[in-house]
């Protein structure tokens, strides 16, 4: 039988940015070909780890759609 067990939800929480620091996350997202959401996790987890705080690696998760349920 398949693994179905799934990562946890990620938190969402509402981030007020200057719009001048939005603009240079935008663009320093596109240049690694990440989202804006996953280019401000990278930067805090390099802020946390250059201040010496332990932060456990991200979840891997899976790409694409979920696997459709079998109906039984």
């Amino acid at each position: 039988m398949p693994d179905r067990s799934y990562p946890k939800p990620k938190k969402a929480f509402p981030l007020r940015l200057e719009p001048g620091l939005w603009d240079v996350l935008e663009r320093a997202a596109a240049t690694d070909l990440r989202s804006v959401n996953a280019e401000i996790e990278c930067l805090l987890r390099e802020a946390l780890q250059r201040r010496g705080i332990k932060v456990a690696p991200p979840e891997k998760r899976k790409r694409g759609r979920p696997p459709t349920q079998e109906k039984e």
